[in-house]
């Protein structure tokens, strides 16, 4: 690839980033600003907005998924510090209900705000799917000679689990933490 088109491509990264950024700062904030809005406090033209994104829509899309992504990530972490299986569970649980109650933008996807879209509840499919596909991956390489099909069902009933545990959390989270990390094990055969 060309130093031109690496500079371009770098420079269009660093772009959606801010954009992203003061996007995320608007939806923290209760805002839904128009493109033109958002283009004009970017210092880019609409176009280069809607040549981006597509629409607001769009944009809230990739709100959504670079928070998806950033949410997973720190469960990722977790799982990853912790050598006892059950140990990592409760970690990463634990992790993705603080990040849950302490995140401001996942805390308005949460509630739904009228400035950024539903992320979870009825329309968390995507983010159950790519929490259960690397929670999948990450028991494959702890369990190897796990059975397939009790790798996946524990990755997709700990995601859903724990979806379910921040829209609507019952009682305390170290103790949902605990619960959702002995599902894991015991669907794996893990004393």
């Amino acid at each position: 690839m060309s130093e031109r088109r690496t500079m371009a491509r770098r420079a269009r990264v660093e772009l959606r980033g801010e954009v992203l950024d003061v996007a995320e700062q608007l939806a923290v904030a209760g805002e839904r600003p128009s493109m033109p809005e958002l283009a004009r406090r970017v210092g880019v033209s609409r176009q280069t907005l809607y040549s981006e994104f597509g629409d607001r829509d769009g944009l809230a899309a990739a709100l959504v998924l670079r928070a998806t992504d950033r949410f997973l990530d720190r469960i990722e972490a977790a799982l990853e510090g912790e050598t006892d299986l059950h140990a990592a569970w409760v970690a990463a649980v634990g992790a993705a209900l603080t990040e849950g109650a302490e995140n401001p933008l996942l805390k308005a996807l949460l509630r739904g705000d009228a400035a950024v879209p539903s992320a979870f509840g009825a329309d968390s499919g995507p983010i159950i799917a790519a929490a259960a596909e690397r929670s999948a991956g990450y028991l494959r390489r702890v369990r190897p000679g796990a059975r397939e099909q009790d790798v996946r069902l524990a990755a997709e009933t700990a995601s859903r689990l724990t979806v379910s545990h921040l829209v609507l959390p019952a009682g305390h989270a170290g103790r949902s933490a605990q619960d959702i990390a002995t599902v894991v094990v015991r669907t794996l055969g893990v004393s």
